[in-house]
């Protein structure tokens, strides 16, 4: 089956169930098409086009500006939606058990039962998945047709909007909770009745000492991230992914935002870039990666407690010194 049309159908049945943003992909195809039709006009426009490069001649839809920021729009609303559902369903994971027993009140129980989480946790990353193929195939389509690497540049271009799928710290966040949901179960010692798949091919590695996360979503698309902090130079420690996707120890990212950790990083200024992108505006926004904080502490518990000590000190050195500065400024001493 062609991928077109097996993304019709997939789209359908989860529009049937709730209704999901998605790439408008027959569309943006037909555009495409008409594209593809004018390139073989006659030989004045042909050479015309020579003239302006490998690129489509005289008024294409799709050089016009009609292609792109559709399919921009598509890709905001489609990781708004993946970003506040992943980050219910996390929540709801982490939730007390006060929290937990409101939502089975209300009647939802699938997401309150360890197989619920899990294949809610399945349905989130193949919805991710299968845009991002769609993505990538109709950019590819695009360079193909024009015989040109617009379709790169543009991909390259959302990424610095962080609008890539790929790149939200709530799928780095559901890859961790995977493994986090398999190690309780044995650890329980509990036994599910063919529990659904939420990642196959999803670990937590070292690579030459270096900790990956590390999962093969298909084929063709594979997220390795990297948690060693480039700050630090060690594993990340109270991680935090900024709005541009990197991931750094959260005292560190305060240090490089010039922060106290006491006022935290919502106090950094807008100016204050990454350490490694040097994109600016990254700090307000950064999410905590609780999910990936308990695999690591699970998985790396000696370097964890060691840590745990070095970074409590000096939390509370960097505390003492912030309440002692506001009290000799509010005195005037």
């Amino acid at each position: 089956m062609k991928f077109c049309k097996k993304y019709e159908e997939y789209m359908q049945e989860q529009k049937e169930k709730k209704n999901l943003p998605g790439v408008g992909f027959k569309k943006l195809k037909k555009i495409l098409k008409k594209c593809r039709r004018r390139d073989h006009l006659p030989s004045l426009i042909a050479s015309s086009s020579q003239q302006h490069g490998n690129n489509c001649p005289r008024e294409c839809t799709v050089c016009d500006g009609t292609f792109f920021p559709e399919l921009q729009k598509e890709m905001e609303d489609i990781v708004v939606w993946f970003n506040e559902n992943a980050q219910k369903l996390l929540e709801l994971h982490l939730a007390s058990s006060f929290k937990k027993c409101l939502t089975w009140f209300t009647g939802n129980t699938r997401k309150t039962s360890h197989l619920g989480l899990i294949q809610e946790g399945k349905d989130l990353v193949n919805y991710a998945l299968i845009n991002a193929v769609a993505i990538r195939k109709i950019l590819k389509k695009y360079d193909k047709i024009h015989e040109s690497s617009q379709g790169q540049a543009f991909k390259t271009q959302v990424q610095k909007m962080r609008i890539e799928i790929l790149q939200s710290p709530w799928l780095c966040e559901l890859m961790a909770f995977h493994i986090n949901l398999k190690e309780s179960q044995k650890e329980s010692g509990a036994v599910l009745a063919s529990p659904p798949s939420l990642l196959g091919g999803c670990s937590f590695i070292f690579d030459d000492g270096k900790p990956f996360l590390s999962c093969e979503l298909s084929d063709s698309v594979k997220v390795d991230i990297d948690l060693t902090c480039s700050i630090c130079l060690d594993t990340v420690f109270d991680p935090i992914s900024l709005t541009c996707g990197h991931i750094y120890c959260y005292m560190c990212a305060c240090s490089a935002a010039s922060v106290n950790v006491v006022d935290g990083l919502k106090a950094a200024d807008p100016s204050e870039k990454c350490p490694l992108c040097r994109e600016v505006c990254v700090y307000k926004g950064a999410v905590h990666l609780d999910e990936l904080s308990i695999l690591l502490k699970r998985s790396c518990r000696e370097y964890w407690e060691e840590r745990r000590k070095t970074e409590r000190a000096e939390r509370l050195q960097q505390a003492k010194e912030y309440w002692d500065y506001q009290c000799r400024s509010f005195t005037g001493v």
